[in-house]
């Protein structure tokens, strides 16, 4: 594949992100490269758990969409899914903007590796994770976003 034909693939890759209802509300930004991903998430207290900080689950939807786009990054045909994932929580956050890197640190052709990092806006680090990723029999195709 060509870096044309690469950057295309990232360009649209994000565009499936973004087509999601869960992402398209204008609060989140995601850049795909060569087996990496930076998503970034406006805090907001809609995302706020009883205590005042974003829960936990927005934190680990954060972590496995980095990863899961670093993997999605090198599979140009059909869409990853996600097999497992194992999330470390090392502080809670309220303000500003989380931001979080994933990157493929293995890949086979039927398993992919992918860690990734949420930051705060301080810069300092909310969560860690790491997934395994396969390749499903969803074609990459414009009825998922993917154009």
């Amino acid at each position: 594949m060509s870096e044309t034909d690469r950057q295309e693939h990232w360009r649209k890759l994000a565009g499936v992100y973004l087509s999601s209802p869960t992402n398209g509300d204008g609060r989140t930004r995601i850049e795909v490269m060569d087996r990496a991903a930076k998503i970034e998430l406006d805090v907001h207290e809609g995302l706020f758990h009883a205590a005042g900080a974003v829960h936990g689950g927005h934190v680990f939807k954060l972590l496995d969409d980095a990863s899961f786009f670093a993997a999605n990054s090198i599979i140009d045909d059909v869409f990853v899914l996600t097999l497992s994932y194992t999330v470390q929580f090392m502080r809670p956050a309220s303000e500003g903007v989380l931001v979080a890197h994933g990157k493929v640190t293995n890949a086979s052709k039927r398993v992919l590796w992918a860690e990734s990092e949420v930051l705060d806006a301080t810069g300092k680090t909310v969560a860690r994770g790491s997934g395994t990723f396969m390749p499903s029999r969803i074609a990459l195709d414009p009825s998922i976003g993917y154009e």
